[in-house]
């Protein structure tokens, strides 16, 4: 009964993106962010197995085994309860899919959105099913013209584009905004610091006015897998 499920009908659920290149990339980093999910939506946690089993059989069903490629792994709290309340005991789903991911092989023109990040919800830095924010934003920023959006959240502060992390220099530090602002801990993100400090960048997590890119050499944004 998918149109009985609670992830349609109440967004209640979580979702990861995995990128497959001739396996599953940062796999591990994914399962840890949707069970630290599960924890804050009070959901049971999916077996790592149970997720590896439904990843590489989406891509073997789409016979993408041989190119770069995403996977979608949704988890939603199942069937059942009355209004907003869930069963005692919930039965979650898991539903896989794939689709191709070519790189990007140019520079993305941002619009900043009207639609704003609401930084004082817990969803914010979750990977949840209530994506409609984001999805208005990038129709705005499609109707403009623009690739994507540039979000700003609540207090009018920099957070993210509408699927992506962003980081931009000053100087020679490397900024991207906190996860306070209402910013997705994105795996791609965590990398991204990782290396850099490995590297010797001075990484600064910072609450930033848009002014601030503006002034940037260099805006980068790191898809929020």
């Amino acid at each position: 009964m998918i149109g009985a499920d609670r992830g349609l009908l109440l967004a209640d659920g979580l979702f990861e993106t995995v990128l497959w290149r001739d396996g599953l990339v940062e796999f591990a980093a994914h399962v840890a962010r949707l069970r630290d999910g599960c924890e804050v939506l009070g959901l049971p946690a999916p077996e790592t197995d149970d997720l590896a089993v439904a990843a590489e059989g989406a891509i073997g069903e789409a016979g993408m085994e041989r190119i770069r490629a995403a996977v979608r792994l949704t988890w939603t709290a199942g069937v059942g309860g009355r209004g907003l309340d869930r069963p005692l005991a919930p039965v979650p789903r898991l539903y896989a899919s794939a689709a191709p991911a070519p790189p990007q092989d140019r520079p993305a023109r941002l619009i900043t959105a009207a639609v704003r990040r609401n930084d004082r919800s817990p969803t914010s830095r979750l990977k949840s099913l209530a994506y409609l924010d984001n999805l208005l934003a990038r129709r705005e920023a499609r109707a403009a013209g623009a690739d994507a959006a540039l979000m700003l959240n609540t207090r009018g502060e920099v957070a993210c584009a509408d699927a992506a992390n962003l980081f931009w220099f000053e100087g020679e530090a490397l900024v991207t905004p906190a996860l306070a602002c209402g910013v997705l801990a994105g795996v791609t993100r965590a990398g991204v610091i990782a290396r850099a400090r490995a590297a010797g960048i001075e990484v600064r997590e910072a609450r930033a006015r848009p002014a601030a890119v503006g002034r940037s050499r260099d805006v980068e944004g790191y898809r929020a897998g």
